[in-house]
């Protein structure tokens, strides 16, 4: 089932980033005393009970605030309150009841999403005795709670969990490969899809912002069927470009997380930009399949160094994430369209590769003998004795050595190249780790 998604939402200053550190554990989210410091939103996971959640915290939302900054927050959420599974309304129940809370409350109840309201900044079970002006509003679930020190904390995510359906009994997986299209608006995502389905599944037009939804297809290629997942999904109703952006990283990191292998789509007029470095690294993280889509490739003046030197600067950018394999195409000719797929299945299998121990040591510790790690501050020796894989998902690569502490990072970056240059794993984020022998 797909991971459940909830919003923290309120007036500036009232804790969100502070109840998101505590909930991600992390430290993600900037907190201060200053009203509306969190410009950007942070996305993150949360882990109760074993049940996991992706969490996002929004700015402080001003309703009717003529404020640029606070207009485009409030627009944020109520593009967000869309997409959230459930929403977590804080306030702060030192300062009282206020009219933007009032407001705030009346926009969530036409949601029709389950939500809560926190009443923040309740040290004590003493000050907990403020949650009672709020009631007055008519909600009935409401917490007194600490952002700051936890309390009641469990409370909320008890609730939380108990709005969502998790499924414990045995299910059926669904085995059929789900590539995502992600990349920034207006980069060609629904031309793709339309014409790798032959048909229009998704309204094309010009303007940012023409399709309202994520829209799953399905693909019969060759017998076989792909769930293909367009995350145009942006609002014409987005009028400031934050707001297109953010819309679009919600959807496009929802994506991204139920997807196997995501096809990242990048302009080949503007070339590869920061939003698109960061959705690379988020793939990364996630240990997702990642295919370079270059689109309108036909729209660029070119000769036969043309592609290779694009190649180059992207790569340059990309610094050590050199193993995604990219392909130039042309979602209106439909020019190499088809071998996205094909690329797509083979990173796939990559992902699911599994290289035998004996394998493994034969080639790397041969490896390792030639060229071997340095040795400790103190002039020990470190020695690599043996090399696994592990995971179920996705690579994971344990060494087994004498003084792991003292290994450079240089090093485990060495033995990445090497495990993909002697086994591929090509368009596949791995992981290298080193465990005491």
């Amino acid at each position: 089932m797909k991971m459940p998604l909830v919003l923290i939402v309120g007036r500036p200053n009232v804790g969100k980033s502070t109840l998101f550190n505590r909930l991600t554990k992390s430290n993600t989210a900037i907190v201060d005393d200053v009203s509306g410091v969190t410009r950007d939103r942070n996305y993150g996971e949360v882990d109760w009970n074993g049940k996991v959640f992706q969490l996002i915290d929004t700015g402080g939302y001003v309703p009717n605030s003529i404020d640029v900054f606070e207009s485009a927050i409030r627009e944020q959420i109520e593009i967000a309150i869309d997409e959230a599974d459930a929403i977590l309304f804080m306030v702060d129940g030192r300062t009282g009841l206020t009219p933007i809370d009032r407001d705030i409350a009346n926009i969530l109840r036409s949601s029709s999403k389950p939500f809560t309201i926190l009443v923040n900044k309740s040290d004590t079970p003493e000050l907990g005795y403020n949650k009672s002006d709020f009631y007055i509003l008519g909600i009935d679930n409401l917490y007194d709670i600490s952002a700051l020190n936890g309390r009641n904390i469990g409370d909320v995510l008890d609730y939380l969990l108990s709005k969502f359906e998790f499924d414990n009994s045995e299910t059926v997986i669904d085995e059929r490969l789900r590539i995502s299209i992600i990349g920034r608006p207006n980069v060609g995502k629904s031309s793709l899809v339309n014409a790798l389905l032959g048909f229009d599944r998704s309204i094309v037009t010009d303007i940012p912002g023409t399709t309202r939804d994520s829209i799953n297809s399905i693909l019969k290629y060759y017998g076989e069927e792909i769930v293909i997942v367009d995350t145009a999904g942006l609002r014409k109703k987005a009028r400031i470009k934050e707001n297109i952006e953010f819309y679009s990283n919600v959807r496009t990191y929802k994506a991204l997380w139920d997807s196997e292998v995501a096809i990242l789509l990048i302009d080949a007029v503007l070339g590869l930009e920061n939003q698109e470095q960061k959705i690379i690294e988020e793939a990364v993280r996630r240990r997702k399949g990642l295919i370079l889509a270059v689109n309108k490739w036909d729209l660029i003046e070119k000769d036969s160094k043309t592609a290779i030197k694009f190649e180059k600067e992207m790569q340059e950018k990309l610094g050590g994430i050199d193993y995604l394999p990219v392909v130039f195409i042309s979602a209106l000719t439909k020019q190499r369209i088809f071998k996205l797929i094909e690329i797509a299945k083979i990173v796939n299998e990559e992902r699911k590769k599994k290289i035998s121990t004996s394998e493994l040591n034969d080639v790397m510790l041969a490896e390792i003998q030639r060229t071997p790690p340095p040795a400790s501050p103190t002039g020990r020796e470190i020695r690599i004795k043996y090399a696994t894989q592990v995971g179920e998902h996705y690579p994971i690569f344990f060494f087994f050595a004498n003084d792991i502490k003292s290994i450079p990072e240089s090093y485990r970056r060495f033995l990445e190249r090497l495990i993909r240059k002697h086994f591929g794993f090509q368009g596949v984020p791995i992981t290298v780790s080193f465990k005491e022998k």
